[in-house]
This record gives structure tokens, C-alpha cells and sequence, in this order.
């Protein structure tokens, strides 16, 4: 079970600039959703006990979304206005799951980022959720938890040739059984000369403990960041790393073109 989902929503969004000037990305909507919602809505189906985002100060607006305001939903009931309080009530944390809040306040990757979350982690394996990957179709968080025994396991998918060097990269090992698929290993945003393979990191993750111990070691990497791929290749050694191919439909919304279809694709599963 995974008790612990972490939540790095720390990002500038420079991407989606100039909306993300004074939105933050993950508020931003898929059709009529922000972005965060999925992520929470597939934490929240995979079992998770508490939600711990990892934010800037620059970002308060997220804290204020994450709330679940009980007075103003029992006020639109009151006043009659049932269907907004219960869209109202869909939206945030619901009550009942603990909310963790830490501040990101150096941008210095997303392996600091996830090590400043590891005060605030129940017992157990611990997922991780990148919200700007929004994965519509079957609950991805859920299916992986369904499907892990142990060490490090990361949504994957085939990505072009030409694309490799956006992604973390697994370096894949023996046959793939059913969903799952053990790697040696991962690289991050190897050039496609170096790339093991196209079969790509995507952003959900159920990660070994251990990782917060390695993240501690663990020098700059690409980008001058500290990279959690770094980490978790180094610790999937001793742990072991799994790709899950996963089976929902995953969009980039951090970009204006992986934004636009994802509202496209969220309009047209409303609609059937």
C-alpha cells in the first residue's frame, strides 16, 4: 500500500509563459479541471493517507486551491446552489487525508525537491506524482501500486528516437512480463547515440525508501540539478528499478501543445 504520495509543484512553468506569470501550471485547467486535480484524484485511488507538495513561496496559490473549504460548500447548499457545492467539494484534498506543505525555496532540481519531503513520509514505499504529466484512462498510480513488490518502480512508455533526450531512459534487461519490465538501470536525457533504449520515464513513480539516503550523496547533475534519475540508477543496484507500462494516455501539459490536447481529450470522455 502506498501510504505517502509526494507532489514536487515547485516549478517556474516557463514553458507555458505568459500564463504561468502569475498562475501557476499545475492550477491551470484541462478543460474544466486544474491539472493538480488528477494527480490528487489518482493519489487519493491508490490509497494514499497523505499528500505532501513540495512548493515555492511564489506558488501560495496552490496552498489555497489544496484547501477543502467545508464552510463555503455548506453555504452553497443552503443557498440552494447543490451542484456548485458539490463541484466545489470534488476539488482540493478531501477531508480525512492528511496535507503536508514544504518549501522549495532554491529550485535546485527535482532529486531536492523529493529530499525535502522525506521528513514528512508514513512507513513503507512512497509514489511520487509529477502533476504536469496528466495520465487520463485507467488511475496509472493505481495499477503500478497493483503490480509492485519492491525496490524502485516508474510509469514508462516508447517515445521516438528523437525525443529520448527529453526523458529519463531505462536501460532495459531480460523480457518484459505482462506490464512490467526490470531495467539495470536509467540515464537522463541521453543524446539518441547514447540513449539504451526508447523506452522512457514518466512522471509516477513508487520508489524505495532508500532513496532518501542516496539523495543526501548524490552531486549535481544535469542541468547543475540534482537529479532523482541519478539517485534512483545508482540505488536500483542494491533495490532493483522496474518500468510499468502503463495504460492510460499520458499528456505534457506543461506545454502549450500537450495542454491543448488533454483538454481536447477531457472534453471528449465527458462528452461519451
Amino acid at each position: 500500500m502506498i501510504k505517502t504520495v509526494l507532489f514536487p509543484v515547485a516549478g517556474q512553468g516557463t514553458r507555458l509563459l505568459p500564463a504561468t506569470k502569475s498562475i501557476p501550471k499545475e492550477l491551470l485547467p484541462i478543460y474544466d479541471t486544474p491539472a493538480i486535480q488528477f494527480g490528487i484524484n489518482e493519489a487519493i485511488e491508490a490509497g494514499a493517507e497523505r499528500l505532501v507538495f513540495i512548493t515555492h513561496p511564489e506558488k501560495d496559490s496552490i496552498l489555497k486551491y489544496l484547501a477543502h473549504d467545508i464552510d463555503a460548500i455548506e453555504t452553497l447548499r443552503r443557498k440552494g446552489k447543490t451542484a456548485l457545492a458539490d463541484t466545489l467539494d470534488a476539488t482540493g484534498v478531501p477531508a480525512g487525508v492528511e496535507v503536508a506543505l514544504v518549501l522549495q525555496t532554491e529550485r535546485l532540481g527535482l532529486g531536492h525537491a523529493i529530499m525535502l519531503g522525506a521528513n514528512h513520509v508514513l512507513d513503507g514505499p512512497v509514489g511520487v506524482i509529477l502533476p504536469d504529466d496528466v495520465i487520463l484512462g485507467a488511475s496509472c498510480l493505481s495499477e503500478m501500486a497493483q503490480g509492485y513488490s519492491g525496490g524502485h518502480m516508474i510509469a514508462a512508455m516508447e517515445v521516438p528516437e528523437d525525443e529520448v533526450s527529453k526523458y529519463g531512459v531505462f536501460d532495459p534487461m531480460g523480457e518484459r512480463m505482462g506490464r512490467m519490465q526490470r531495467s539495470s538501470g536509467i540515464v537522463e536525457k541521453p543524446s539518441p547515440e547514447e540513449a539504451p533504449s526508447r523506452l522512457a520515464a514518466v512522471g509516477r513513480y513508487i520508489l524505495d525508501p532508500s532513496i532518501f539516503r542516496v539523495l543526501k550523496k548524490i552531486p549535481k547533475g544535469a542541468g547543475g540539478e540534482y537529479q532523482l534519475t541519478d539517485a534512483i540508477a545508482q540505488s536500483a543496484e542494491v533495490v532493483g528499478l522496474t518500468a510499468y507500462h502503463f495504460t492510460g494516455t499520458r499528456y505534457d501539459t506543461g506545454n502549450h501543445e500537450g495542454l491543448l490536447q488533454a483538454a481536447q481529450e477531457r472534453r471528449r470522455l465527458l462528452q461519451d
